[in-house]
């Protein structure tokens, strides 16, 4: 599943139309490092998240990233793609359209439980279940994703063509270390401009939205066993301690917690 020059994953660039894929039960995918699965949709809603290894889910209008320790909900008819970081046993179950334990319409992050976690290792692990284990999995999933707890960890794809401009700069460089003026210029827009149409159309200030892309690519980093120095320097700060103060802040542990408490490790 290679990468095309000039389309990435992350943003869609004039989004390819996507192909629908008719998954009716739990699924496993195994994938290597920079795998990706390029966009479709589905017929049912999806609950996706990692076994081990970090998952980029992207749609529309943001992306996440998701640990083992979180999942996306992604309701059905929703087009979207993935990409792993790091070996990343990615695990998916489906929700008939009827059912939506979050009560929510859009893509959406949460918490997973370990009940939850071992729940979706059971439904996707390929073992022979009979109808009633299948239908009691079922239901313990349902009742964690009712108590779980959703998280406000988009980074929303702002639709202005110059804020996309500027948001395919850093992606592709989350070091570069340019004022919102000096990348306005680059962009053909006044600092001004910029900054009120980031709010209106992400939710968020400029300085939020760059922080919270910097974390999100040391996240990937960290997955394909970057060291926290390493990481820190490629995803644009100072070093490592104001690196592993802001990741404190935004994932509630360091980098070092982090990888202690991933699956397996």
């Amino acid at each position: 599943m290679p990468d095309h020059p000039g389309c990435r994953l992350l943003i869609p660039c004039r989004l390819m139309s996507p192909s629908s894929q008719d998954v009716d039960g739990p699924a496993r995918v195994p994938l290597a490092d920079r795998d990706r699965i390029d966009w479709h949709d589905h017929a049912r809603h999806q609950l996706v998240c990692p076994r081990n290894g970090v998952l980029g889910v992207s749609t529309p209008t943001g992306m996440w990233t998701v640990p083992p320790d979180r999942a996306v909900w992604i309701p059905a008819g929703v087009a979207h793609a993935h990409r792993a970081y790091g070996p990343t046993d990615m695990r998916a179950i489906m929700f008939d359209r009827p059912l939506n334990p979050l009560g929510v319409d859009q893509p959406t992050a949460l918490s997973v439980s370990p009940l939850l976690r071992e729940v979706i290792v059971s439904l996707t692990d390929g073992e022979e279940l009979t109808d009633d284990e299948r239908d009691n999995l079922e239901r313990v999933a349902l009742d964690q994703l009712v108590r779980a707890a959703t998280l406000r960890l988009r980074l929303p794809y702002p639709a202005d063509p110059r804020l996309r401009d500027l948001a395919e700069i850093l992606l592709d460089d989350p070091t570069d270390h340019r004022t919102l003026a000096e990348l306005g210029m680059a962009v053909g827009a006044g600092a001004r401009t910029l900054s009120r149409l980031f709010r209106e159309q992400t939710g968020m200030s400029f300085p939020h939205w760059r922080t919270q892309l910097r974390l999100q690519h040391s996240l990937r980093l960290i997955a394909e066993g970057e060291s926290v120095t390493t990481t820190a320097a490629a995803s644009g700060y100072s070093g490592p301690s104001s690196f592993i103060q802001a990741f404190r802040a935004y994932f509630g542990m360091t980098p070092g917690e982090y990888c202690r408490s991933r699956p397996g490790t």
